[in-house]
């Protein structure tokens, strides 16, 4: 891996037309459909290796939604129906009826073809404790509180040390919803240490389409367990080359975390999920730049897409990650 702004890919990838028509056809044999998630995510995996990214996954190929694949697998929840989520996609949310436990690893099959399938670093995405809250209706806890906390307890920690049992060295806890309700980052910060506890593996938190910039989370972001946190950034700063404050606008955060003292690694946005034009490499060094000029150490930068890359094309997708790739490059190199 590089030492200097690793590469590395959030989640999701917009799944193969051909694996969407054969998994909705009944006449295939759910063995045959099992082969072809299987051929769908060693896809991935090689082009992904292709690019040139650090640290990989497999695009989530298997998992039908960040949160209704989860919850197929937990007790305690009951779906009610369909909601629109915030692009135009709609998922099945679920109501909390009794207390939820963990009932079975639904991430480990695909963890294990991962890990076998690459020599790259694996890491796998899993869906934070709040969100699955927050994303949920809750019939059965007093508050919001306790069902966060059970969430943790009961179900994200299990899953991952369950993870780690069979080789996870890298795990990301996706949490989109995690700065919504800037009231209750208490509860999301002791949620993410309770999913924290035991665990021998480097943990990392991913946040996305903060409405506050951030700013609810720098307060507490040393008191998170968490190596890293992959942020968005690209999707609210110019397109201008250059690292000064005017020119990097959507990394003004970055300078309320240094201030804060967080001394941990930052998985930095540096191309937009929610837009085709594709970012010269040039743009992404001079984001990777100043974000290294303000923390001074360019291994705790590393270079990402601002969220997974589900709602662009395929080919628009990897190119994107080609970029991200081509313009850690070209900051490594400026930094010679």
């Amino acid at each position: 891996m590089n030492k200097s702004f690793p590469t590395q890919e959030i989640g999701s990838l917009k799944k193969p037309e051909w694996l969407l028509e054969l998994v909705k056809n009944e006449g295939i044999s759910e063995e045959d459909k099992s082969k072809a998630r299987n051929d769908a995510a060693y896809l991935n995996i090689k082009t992904l290796e292709d690019i040139g990214l650090d640290i990989i996954y497999d695009g989530e190929v298997r998992r039908v939604e960040m949160y209704e694949y989860p919850v197929r697998y937990i007790e305690g929840f009951k779906f009610a129906g369909l909601v629109r989520s915030w692009d135009n996609k709609y998922y099945k949310k679920a109501r909390c009826v009794s207390r939820v436990s963990y009932r079975t690893d639904f991430h480990l099959d695909e963890f294990l073809f991962v890990k076998k399938n690459s020599n790259r670093i694996v890491k796998v995405p899993v869906t934070g404790p709040y969100t699955l809250a927050d994303w949920s209706y809750n019939e059965y806890y007093n508050n919001k509180e306790e069902f966060v906390i059970d969430l943790a307890r009961n179900v994200v920690r299990p899953l991952m040390m369950d993870l780690v049992k069979h080789g996870a060295q890298v795990i990301q806890i996706d949490e989109p919803a995690a700065t919504t309700h800037p009231a209750e980052m208490r509860i999301f910060t002791e949620a993410i240490n309770e999913c924290a506890k035991g665990i021998d593996a480097k943990i990392t938190v991913h946040a996305c389409y903060s409405g506050n910039d951030y700013q609810a989370l720098v307060p507490y972001a040393n008191e998170i367990n968490t190596a890293q946190f992959a942020l968005e950034f690209a999707n609210r700063d110019t397109w201008q080359l250059g690292t000064t404050d005017d020119e990097r606008k959507g990394y003004s955060v970055l300078k309320a975390l240094k201030e804060y003292g967080f001394k941990g690694e930052i998985g930095l946005g540096v191309v937009d999920v929610h837009v085709d034009e594709l970012e010269p490499p040039e743009l992404v060094r001079d984001r990777l730049l100043y974000a290294a000029k303000i923390f001074g150490d360019p291994t705790k930068i590393y270079a990402n897409p601002d969220c997974g890359l589900r709602t662009r094309t395929r080919n628009i997708a990897f190119e994107k990650l080609r970029r991200v790739v081509q313009g850690a490059q070209l900051a490594r190199e400026a930094l010679k």
